[in-house]
């Protein structure tokens, strides 16, 4: 700590290096949250998909038109 630096400097600091690794921390969950949701909504599209022409297959109509 310089003679020049008010006291509690080296804490502010410290602090404001927490908050930006927790910003960036966070930031990078985000986004991994998101990449994770976009593909169990395409697993999921996929799947009623599937699930759809195996009915037609059975010869089984969808009741469900809202789909």
């Amino acid at each position: 700590m310089a003679a020049a630096d008010p006291p509690g400097a080296d804490l502010s600091q410290l602090a404001e290096n927490l908050l930006y690794q927790l910003q960036e921390n966070f930031q990078a969950l985000t986004e991994k949250i998101t990449i994770l949701l976009e593909e169990m909504g395409e697993r999921i599209d996929d799947l009623e998909k599937h699930v759809a022409d195996l009915m037609t297959e059975a010869g089984i109509e969808n009741t469900d038109e809202g789909q």
